[in-house]
């Protein structure tokens, strides 16, 4: 079988593999509850007091993780790398989000927020430190006075678990599978790959995507804090949690899913 790899590890990998997931990826990740996991989420960053309602949301996909902001009164900006991806949010929201196509890498400074957030493992898919702090470097740029900006990362149990085995979905005529190619003894720090694909559940209907590589980095807790201080900012909390989106304390790789860090922008 035959895998786009979109090239070797450099930068338009993540772009290719996402511009051919666009079409099924509110399929497949329709049992991803956003009003649950921010309404978990929202009060634990609340409680460092933000200034105001201005979000950008940075990876924002097609538009799952802003779009219960709107219905609390947020004013929103959003991008992604994937400009299929943007235009299936946009086809959600019209004018009422400003939207545009950005690599997180080189994030371009939109203004000033009062909440900077980037979910869903989407900062995993940054493949070393340098570009995880590039990354933050970009994200902090885009705080207001006394913003906070709030992004979760993949734990190593994700990867020896989710990156480990085959996940089909089916629905509306389409076969999505997610085929795992890490280890159930994954090491920390490590480089995980997965295959998806979209194949028709009948002859002659449905969808055929061939198979697109997702490559993910596992970061610790360590090259994190780390990371966040190179890029200006100061880590405020860590929290983790598993299925049930409830944040605990302290992060546990082992028993928690995603690990959640909210940070502000470093005193001088």
């Amino acid at each position: 079988m035959e895998v786009t790899t979109g090239g070797e590890r450099g930068s338009g990998w993540a772009e290719i593999a996402y511009e051919a997931m666009a079409s099924v990826y509110d399929d497949f990740t329709a049992h991803h509850d956003y009003e649950l996991w921010l309404g978990s989420l929202l009060p634990k960053v609340e409680r460092h007091t933000l200034p105001g309602r201005r979000l950008l949301d940075v990876a924002c996909g097609t538009g799952k993780s802003f779009i219960p902001m709107l219905d609390r009164g947020w004013e929103v900006t959003a991008c992604d790398i994937s400009a299929s991806m943007v235009e299936i949010a946009r086809a959600k929201v019209g004018d009422a989000v400003k939207l545009s196509v950005a690599d997180m890498r080189e994030l371009p400074r939109f203004g000033e927020f009062d909440l900077v957030w980037c979910l869903d493992d989407a900062v995993n898919y940054l493949l070393g430190v340098e570009e995880l702090e590039r990354a933050l470097t970009g994200m902090r740029r885009n705080l207001g006075p006394g913003g906070r900006l709030m992004f979760d990362v993949n734990t190593i149990d994700t990867y020896r678990t989710f990156f480990a085995e085959e996940v089909v979905v089916e629905r509306d005529g389409n076969r999505m599978l997610w085929r795992g190619q890490a280890s159930p003894d994954q090491e920390p720090g490590s480089i995980s790959e997965a295959r998806f694909e979209v194949e028709p559940m009948e002859p002659g209907g449905g969808l055929t995507i061939p198979a697109q590589m997702h490559r993910e980095r596992h970061f610790p807790e360590a090259e994190v804090l780390a990371a966040l201080e190179v890029a200006g900012l100061e880590c405020l909390d860590v929290f983790g949690h598993a299925d049930d989106a409830v944040p605990q304390q302290p992060l546990d790789e082992l028993r928690h899913s995603k690990a959640v860090y909210i940070a502000g922008a470093a005193q001088p």
